[in-house]
């Protein structure tokens, strides 16, 4: 089989459009962790999910879910096997690159008349793919008074945008010869905000355009400057999620990785009937810098989980806890690089992942030498094949590029060093770290059956 459409033809291709439909309406309206941690605990309790700790007992067919501050989230399908016999976990991450606002960001330069927002860049990106672009303002803002405030600009067609300028091609001579590492400088993405100077008279005052942005901020959020020090505001591409190509057969959108993962891992557990093993979603946030955190993968959040699930299910003891992560099987649901023909030098064709091909399987990622990698046990990768294969799941197996070409890791040998057997498992993407990722329908749907399949009939 070429691709994944060969089978998806007449009347089986309508599921796949419809999933798709549904995956860009959610990857629009939720794109920050805390949106999707959000939008997903809506999607849960729709489902019939109910808060843990709201839970006395628990027993099989029981739906509970664990949310870390807002921003990371354990759910869970209680199997009919115990808990210490392990579980079947999915894991994606719901961060994506972007340009985190400083905490104290907004500066007027006095000579331009201009106002701005200070930036830090979050994850690896190229920098010079966000300017002239445009943004859009996303986050809370917590107030001392213990309020926190909802915030989004610029996502309402009748909202204005933000964004970085760009010198213009005409006076870049200098810039047109540094690599393009260099060409934008981290301190140079600063966010142009506004123009207008308050009305105001005080002639005594100074910086009026940034007088005026907080005036604004103040009527709409009830915000003051020094709220900013107290604030998590990012700004991302602005704009929805679109079909691409002429034949509507991919999706356009920013946050791709791993928001794409996480979605079809979310729809899978949300669809399950009840399992033999107990099945798990994971969504967590900082894997875009390196999983750390009270809200990453390195904190204890999903251990502690795991031991109020078996002081639910029997008499509390350690040793079932630890026996529980050994005898779990994991999918590390995170994106692979699809193959790129315009730039074909930097992968080895036999080991790339292809759009259109069904979900990727990496044995291994890492950079050079495998550093930092999780490299999978072949018994575990023998026990997915038959999985997949039970349940006709296109799937394909690649690396991440040449072996010299770069390299980078997922979550994948943090859930390992539990002593549990983990594979990353994930859908291919075009363009990946960038404003606009590109990723394929078909793909969407396989992967999504295949993190069902998994749940379903990994033993």
């Amino acid at each position: 089989m070429k691709t994944v459409w060969e089978k998806y033809t007449g009347k089986k291709l309508q599921p796949v459009m419809d999933f798709a439909k549904d995956y860009e309406a959610f990857l629009s309206g939720a794109k920050t962790e805390r949106e999707q941690v959000r939008d997903s605990i809506a999607l849960a309790k729709e489902k019939g999910f109910r808060p843990l700790e709201k839970v006395e007992k628990l027993k099989a067919g029981d739906k509970v879910y664990v949310d870390n501050r807002g921003k990371s989230l354990c759910l869970f399908v209680i199997g009919k096997r115990p808990l210490e016999e392990g579980l079947n976990i999915l894991g994606a991450h719901v961060d994506s690159p972007r340009l985190d606002i400083k905490q104290v960001p907004l500066y007027e330069d006095g000579g331009s008349g201009l106002a701005y927002l200070d930036t830090h860049y979050y994850g690896g990106i190229k920098k010079y793919q966000w300017v002239t672009q445009p943004l859009a303002l996303h986050g809370v803002v917590a107030r001392k008074d213990g309020s926190v405030v909802d915030v989004v600009i610029g996502e309402d067609e009748n909202d204005p945008v933000v964004g970085v300028s760009d010198i213009l091609i005409h006076l870049a001579a200098t810039q047109m010869k540094k690599t393009a590492a260099e060409a934008i400088d981290g301190e140079d993405l600063n966010i142009l905000v506004g123009s207008i100077p308050l009305k105001t008279k005080d002639k005594e005052m100074k910086d009026l355009v940034k007088a005026n942005i907080l005036e604004i901020l103040k009527k709409k959020y009830g915000m003051e400057e020094d709220d900013f020090l107290s604030a998590e505001l990012e700004a991302v591409p602005a704009g929805k999620a679109r079909d691409y190509g002429l034949d509507r057969s991919m999706v356009f959108a920013y946050g791709q990785d791993d928001k794409i993962c996480a979605y079809t891992s979310l729809r899978a557990i949300l669809d399950i009937e009840v399992p033999e093993r107990t099945a798990c979603c994971i969504l967590v946030d900082k894997e875009e810098v390196g999983s750390q955190g009270n809200t990453g993968m390195q904190s204890r959040f999903f251990e502690n989980a795991i031991a109020e699930m078996i002081a639910k299910t029997t008499d509390y003891n350690d040793l079932l806890v630890r026996r529980a992560l050994r005898n779990s099987k994991m999918l590390s649901s995170d994106v692979s690089a699809a193959y790129e023909p315009n730039f074909p030098s930097v992968f080895e064709p036999k080991n790339s992942a292809y759009m259109g091909k069904g979900i990727v399987f990496n044995k291994y990622t890492g950079a050079r030498g495998k550093s930092g990698c999780n490299d999978a046990n072949a018994e575990y990768i023998a026990k997915l094949r038959k999985v997949m294969d039970d349940n006709k799941v296109a799937f394909q197996t690649a690396e991440l590029g040449k072996v010299d070409a770069g390299g980078g890791g997922t979550i994948a040998y943090i859930l390992a060093n539990l002593d549990m057997d983990v594979i990353d498992a994930g859908i291919a993407v075009q363009n990946m770290h960038s404003c606009y990722e590109v990723s394929s329908k078909a793909d969407i749907y396989e992967g999504y059956r295949a993190y069902k399949a998994f749940l379903k009939d990994m033993n």
